[in-house]
């Protein structure tokens, strides 16, 4: 009974699922982005994150976070901002205040995603 409560003890962090998810997402000209939640590396996010943005996007992580991107309503392919912060309002604000600071006239959030771990 012991030893059967000592492999279950070691075994159990790989039942458990992974403790460090990771999300990416990825924003680019004209509202182009992507995003990938809850993936087991790092690296797997980041690149289907980019994978789902058309052209060329920047990519950033968020882990345990939730990220933002809004864009000019008055001109997709103008001024746009994102965040990533550890709390949802706080990227969205981040976000819209970045898409006014570079020239937007009327920001508007085009997509957020959240860890689910954030």
């Amino acid at each position: 009974m012991f030893a059967a409560a000592l492999i279950f003890a070691n075994a159990g962090p790989q039942f458990a699922g992974p403790s460090q998810a990771a999300g990416a997402f990825a924003v680019g000209k004209c509202g182009a982005y992507g995003q990938a939640i809850d993936y087991p590396a790092e690296a797997k996010a980041l690149a289907a994150a980019r994978k789902q943005c058309k052209g060329q996007c920047s990519t950033m992580t968020m882990k345990r976070a939730c990220a933002a991107f809004a864009v000019d309503m008055t001109n997709p392919c103008g001024a746009h901002g994102y965040a990533v912060k550890p709390q949802i309002s706080s990227s969205l604000n981040a976000a819209t205040k970045k898409c006014y600071d570079f020239g937007g006239k009327e920001c508007v959030i085009r997509a957020w995603a959240c860890d689910a771990r954030g």
